[in-house]
């Protein structure tokens, strides 16, 4: 539940909602309500107290108190009003964007800020107030101005938190812009922590526009205030204790209620962020040796990829060689932690902060994507290139319907007018073979089965026609019969749409349903490629061929399932030479030494020197990893 929505269910905040209500009525409406001309005076009644014709008292000059509380509640919930609106604008806008865009406008922004903090407020406003006079507005906009440093720290770490999240990265890979993301995505997500500083700041800009008002600087008389009536209150307040209650009263209930409210939208929800990532410096791209496969619609070349880890650039994939054709189904397989989704994610350019494409090439349909700009590359994702994730409900933004998120993507990728959106939208559910399209749309993620989110993530990913698809670990979070379902999905698709697939996976039984060839990965090094059928009968590498062992359909009745000894190695210990030495039965001396990839048989290619020790088919592929 939103924490907005969720703080008003307490009876303490719903009672400060309802007094600002009542007080925003009554100032509002005052020419309607108030009983007085706030300046007409009756001499007959000066200093009195609450009596039928003046029910809470006169002035000094006989003027009406609940007039004057209503009259002057317009100019001082207007300084209020100009002060906030001030802050949202400022510090929503540039928390935002250092949030988001990081980098040098991360820099910028918090520098801006911390110099506006080093500046003393109420010195501030004395000055500007000398400089323009007696102008409420003014002040009020610059005790705004001073105040948004503090909500763009809130916005800027909220969003930093935000933008780590999984529907975050679905967007990008969607190809939705910044803009979009931001103000669709990010912004509702960030709205609680929000409300939270601008009830806070209301508080203390209203106790700030009194004190103007007590001290002269406001607006002047007969214009009357809130902190005017508590000045002219306290010179008589020997004669007439009673005048200070009224003004009084209603400003404190007033600052009492917007603390009130800030409270509950903490309590309710809201949300703090890490620390800022550590800013990387920039590598320079090493060109690959060898030359993209030149009809490879995919053609990847000595990709390596770094992330931060342990204080420093840690290789995390190393000189990976991929290619895929038009309409082909390929194969990515490995352990977790070998590198596979990392580089799903390098094709779409969408490292996490501080990885980097230190070497290689990644070519898509002819162009090279290394180094483009993010605008070229958010161009590409969804219609050149889709993903379709392991945790689709995660990838789905909780506070907007299936067919929001679905029609934004196809407005964005096909255009339209709204009927022809919704249109699209219900025919791609319908391709995705979601029962009742029509009742889908109006559902909320967290209303939908795995199967039926995993449906409706394929459909974002088709929105826009994508020539690849890359599906990370698409049916892993599933049960058997809904895992099946997917996958004949995916054939259908690629057989109806043309599309090729990129299929990363750790089930050799997935693989063998869906792909033509395969790509073996182990602690980022490629170690085996070949047709799917090559290498179930005949694999060359001890790691594909003890990964075929543990399979579980396999396994003979009555005897242990196999395994491979040992886990995959943590990138910054990964052993020289051959990586997967420390594991394979097979392993001598001469495995310390770099290995490339051989071609023991035509197409076939494995990244070891023992390939001929290794034989192929179900019996010997156990043996290896006994």
């Amino acid at each position: 539940m939103n924490p907005v929505w969720k703080a008003l269910r307490r009876p303490l905040t719903a009672a400060a909602v309802a007094y600002l209500g009542v007080v925003l009525l009554a100032v509002v409406f005052a020419p309607l309500l108030a009983p007085y001309d706030p300046t007409d005076g009756d001499l007959d009644h000066v200093l009195s107290g609450p009596s039928a014709l003046h029910p809470l008292g006169t002035d000094s000059l006989g003027r009406d108190v609940l007039s004057r509380l209503m009259y002057g509640g317009r100019v001082s919930l207007s300084g209020v009003a100009e002060a906030v609106l001030t802050v949202l604008v400022l510090g929503v806008l540039s928390g935002l964007l250092a949030g988001f865009l990081g980098g040098w406008v991360d820099r910028v922004v918090m520098w801006v800020v911390d110099v506006v903090l080093a500046v003393p407020v109420i010195v501030t406003l004395l000055v500007v107030l000398a400089v323009v006079g007696s102008n409420e507005t003014a002040a009020m906009i610059a005790l705004g101005v001073l105040g948004s440093p503090l909500l763009t720290r809130v916005v800027r770490g909220s969003t930093l938190a935000v933008r780590q999240e999984l529907f975050i990265t679905a967007a990008r890979v969607a190809g939705l812009s910044n803009r979009a993301i931001a103000v669709q995505h990010i912004l509702p997500r960030v709205a609680g922590p929000i409300t939270v500083q601008a009830s806070i700041f209301a508080g203390a800009a209203l106790l700030t526009e009194t004190g103007l008002g007590y001290l002269g600087l406001g607006a002047q008389p007969p214009t009357p205030t809130w902190g005017g009536m508590v000045a002219d209150a306290s010179t008589v307040i020997d004669q007439q204790p009673w005048l200070l209650v009224p003004s009084g009263v209603v400003i404190g209930l007033a600052i009492l209620s917007f603390g009130l409210i800030g409270d509950a939208v903490r309590d309710a929800g809201a949300r703090h962020a890490p620390p800022n990532p550590r800013r990387r410096k920039q590598v320079p791209v090493v060109p690959p040796e060898t030359a993209p496969e030149p009809d490879a619609l995919l053609s990847v070349r000595d990709l390596t990829l770094t992330l931060p880890r342990g204080g420093e650039d840690t290789v995390v994939v190393e000189r990976l060689h991929l290619d895929i054709g038009p309409g082909e189904v390929v194969g990515l397989v490995g352990e977790s932690g070998c590198g596979k989704s990392i580089t799903g994610r390098a094709l779409l350019g969408l490292l996490p902060p501080g990885g980097q494409v230190t070497g290689g090439s990644i070519r898509f349909g002819g162009e090279e994507l290394v180094a483009r700009r993010q605008a070229d590359l958010r161009k590409l994702r969804g219609s050149g290139i889709a993903l379709v994730s392991q945790e689709p409900l995660s990838c789905l933004d909780p506070v907007f319907t299936v067919g929001h998120q679905v029609d934004e993507l196809v407005r964005i990728h096909r255009g339209g007018s709204r009927k022809q959106v919704r249109a699209r939208t219900l025919q791609l559910l319908r391709d995705v073979n979601l029962p009742d399209p029509e009742l889908v749309v109006r559902k909320y993620p967290h209303e939908l089965s795995g199967g039926m989110a995993q449906r409706v993530l394929i459909a974002l990913a088709l929105a826009g026609e994508p020539k690849l698809l890359i599906a990370d670990e698409p049916t892993t979070a599933l049960d058997v019969t809904v895992q099946a379902e997917i996958l004949e999905l995916l054939r259908t698709l690629r057989a109806r749409t043309g599309m090729a697939v990129l299929l990363i996976s750790h089930d050799w039984g997935v693989v063998a349903d869906l792909c033509t060839r395969a790509y073996v990965m182990y602690a980022g090094h490629l170690v085996e490629t070949a047709t799917v059928e090559e290498l179930f009968d005949h694999p060359r590498h001890p790691y594909t061929a003890g990964l075929l062992g543990c399979a579980p359909r396999r396994a003979e009745p009555g005897q242990r399932l196999p395994a491979i000894p040992g886990t995959v190695p943590d990138p910054r210990h990964w052993p020289t030479g051959c990586h997967f030495q420390p594991r394979c039965p097979l392993a001598t001396d001469d495995c310390a030494v770099p290995v490339p990839l051989l071609e023991p048989r035509t197409g076939h290619r494995a990244r070891c020197i023992h390939h001929d020790r290794v034989e192929g088919g179900e019996r010997d592929a156990r043996t290896a990893v006994a």
